[in-house]
């Protein structure tokens, strides 16, 4: 697996996998996921990388004994 971010942009890639060929991508919101001709996830860049990341770490980080408040 290999993480990349591009700051100008505000783009984190996750590539998933370090052999294949991208055959179609899906995007579900900020969310855009690039698959191989089976179907095997390939890559997945995630758009406004930083808004996502701090939103992770507020509802990861909390004091001891506090539970997680988990929103859908």
């Amino acid at each position: 697996m290999k993480l990349s971010y591009d700051r100008s942009e505000d783009v984190l890639t996750i590539e998933t996998a370090e052999t294949g060929v991208i055959d179609y991508a899906e995007q579900a919101g900020d969310f855009i996921a690039h698959f191989s001709q089976d179907g095997r996830l390939l890559v997945l860049e995630i758009l406004n990388a930083s808004e996502f990341l701090a939103n992770v770490f507020k509802s990861t980080v909390r004091a001891p004994g506090e539970k997680l408040l988990v929103t859908g």
